[in-house]
Order: structure tokens, then sequence, then C-alpha cells
């Protein structure tokens, strides 16, 4: 591979004997091999080796892993080329957090936030529109909630702060409830003009989150 070429990403598969879905997958995966779209495949049989499952988190196959993309089930060749392409660009941290929160895998998605908490402020853009179907803004909610308190949440704030800035009140709500999870004094500067902010739950939610953070240490004489 030339100096030119993309870093490409590795691809892991757990199959099984038995398994309709497997070879599906399994061809796929190879066929992106081939056009050299990835750097290497490893394939586990599961039923020889139940320990991979194990390490994986998984009870099911297939199972399949691109580059830091954990993916379960059937996937046809056009999403599995979109994985690869995102791993091997860098992208898709919030495509593949929106896509986990979809299938309601929250603790897969708060894992990921904790390996990559750089992938935060990506799907709290997400949070910022209207346009991401609650159930997604529901699951991101509850990803924040579970980083409450973390350096991940905290080094967010300037994320939060646009959201604080949002034109809907709903968005805005949202804000000062991630602002009081944050714990960082930080985020009482973005809350203190939220107390007036025209929503009344806005308010309301930005005077409990002030609430719930420390005061600021005065400094000494």
């Amino acid at each position: 591979m030339d100096a030119q070429s993309p870093n490409l990403p590795d691809a892991f598969l757990l199959m099984a004997p038995g398994c309709a879905h497997c070879p599906v997958v399994l061809e796929s995966l190879g066929r992106l091999l081939k056009e050299g779209r990835l750097g290497r495949l490893e394939v586990v049989n599961v039923a020889a080796h139940p320990e991979a499952a194990l390490a994986a988190g998984t009870r099911s196959v297939p199972w399949t892993r691109i580059g830091p993309f954990e993916l379960d089930g059937l996937y046809g060749p056009a999403e599995l080329a979109d994985w690869a392409g995102h791993a091997a660009a860098g992208t898709g941290a919030a495509t593949y957090l929106a896509h986990l929160l979809e299938h309601r895998r929250l603790d897969r998605a708060v894992a990921f936030v904790r390996r990559a908490p750089g992938s935060l402020g990506g799907l709290l853009e997400l949070a910022g529109s209207l346009e991401t179907p609650m159930g997604t803004r529901i699951g991101i909610s509850a990803v924040v909630e579970e980083l409450a308190g973390s350096a991940a949440l905290r080094d967010a704030l300037p994320a939060v702060a646009q959201l604080a800035a949002s034109p809907e009140p709903q968005v805005r709500a949202d804000a000062a409830h991630y602002l009081g999870l944050s714990g960082s004094p930080a985020a009482r500067q973005v809350l203190g003009p939220l107390l007036a902010d025209p929503d009344p739950q806005v308010r309301e939610i930005a005077a409990e989150s002030l609430a719930t953070l420390a005061p600021p240490v005065d400094s000494p004489d």
C-alpha cells in the first residue's frame, strides 16, 4: 500500500455453524478485503471459541467489528462498506451512536463515548435538531445522564452551551439539564442567562441545575 493510501480499518467477524446470516456478512467483508477497503479480516467460529463471544460481550451472531464500530446481526454490503469508509476516514461516530440508540443499545453507546470522549460533541449536535427522532433524543439524554460528572461531559460544555443558545425551547431545556449533570462550576456562566429565559420550563430546569452545582470558590484576599 502506498504512502498516500488511507489507514484501512481491520474487521473482525464472529460466526457459527448453522447461522443463516453469517455467510452473507462473511462474503461482504471478504469482498471489501479484496477491494482493498479493509486492512485485515479475522473470522472466529464461536462454537469452537466461545471465549471470543464472551470477550465481545455478545450472545448472538453474526457480530462484526469494523474499526471502532461494533455491529450486531445482518448488514448488507452497502452498509458494511459505509462503516468501513467511516472507519478509514475517522468519521461517523455520531452516526454510529445514533444507530445504537435507535436500536436501544444504550450500554454500547455509553461504552463507545467512554472510549472516545470526543464523540460526545457530535452526539450533542444531533440533540440540537428537532429533526432528530424523539427516540434518539431520549437516548441522547440517557447517555448524558450516564456520563454525569465525567470528564467527557465537562469537556463537551462548549457543545452544550451551543444548545443553550438554540431558538428552540425544548433544546434549551435539554441544555439546562445537561449543564447541571456536568457538575462543572463553569456551567453556571451558561445557566445564569437561562434563569431569564422566556420559556418557564427552561427557567425551572436552569434553577434546578444551578442548585445542584457547587458555588464558585471565592478568591483569597
